[in-house]
């Protein structure tokens, strides 16, 4: 996503131009724990400016969980239907107008003088049912504020302009720019 996002000057690698490394456990209680742990984990490992995200799903209704548990609320990491499924069981009684919900992404950037975390979030709902084939996770389920689509409805582009990773990195481009 910071590919032509106003960074100029700037190199941008991903982890396949890197050596591999072990990447940091999402052992954190906050998102910006973790993403905080896996840029400084990235930075120790390469010696170059890091940046690492972690990003979830917090539903009020649910005291902000599925939270940093996001991607193994159901047990079994990376079951997205399992998660899904899981979710939409816990919310079956909870009426419309109480099933707000937020996705949530921590944005962390590590460099040799210093850190930043910021944090971006996308306001919504959690539909009654999964809708659309697009994105992953809980994009099915989720209904953004002022709209009337799911989260996998929206385009690949439509959902950059205004997702919670977008957001958050909008956030962390001052601190980018500075290191040019």
């Amino acid at each position: 996503m910071l590919d032509g996002a106003g960074v100029s000057g700037l190199t941008l690698l991903s982890l396949d131009d890197v050596a591999p490394f072990d990447e940091a456990p999402e052992t954190g209680a906050t998102f910006e724990d973790n993403a905080l742990a896996k840029a400084r984990r990235a930075f120790a490992a390469t010696g170059l400016a890091s940046v690492a995200d972690d990003s979830g799903l917090a539903v009020a209704a649910l005291g902000g969980m599925p939270g940093v548990l996001s991607a193994r609320w159901c047990g079994r990491h990376g079951d997205d239907a399992g998660n899904t499924a899981l979710l939409l069981a816990q919310l079956r009684d909870v009426p419309d107008e109480r099933r707000r919900a937020a996705f949530v992404s921590a944005c962390a950037l590590v460099w040799g003088s210093g850190e930043v975390v910021v944090r971006g979030e996308w306001p919504g709902t959690i539909a009654r049912e999964p809708r659309g084939d697009g994105g992953f996770g809980y994009d099915p389920v989720f209904i953004p504020d002022g709209d009337d689509r799911t989260a996998a409805q929206l385009s690949p582009a439509e959902k950059d302009a205004v997702s919670h990773r977008g957001r958050a990195l909008a956030l962390l481009l001052p601190a980018l720019r500075e290191l040019t």
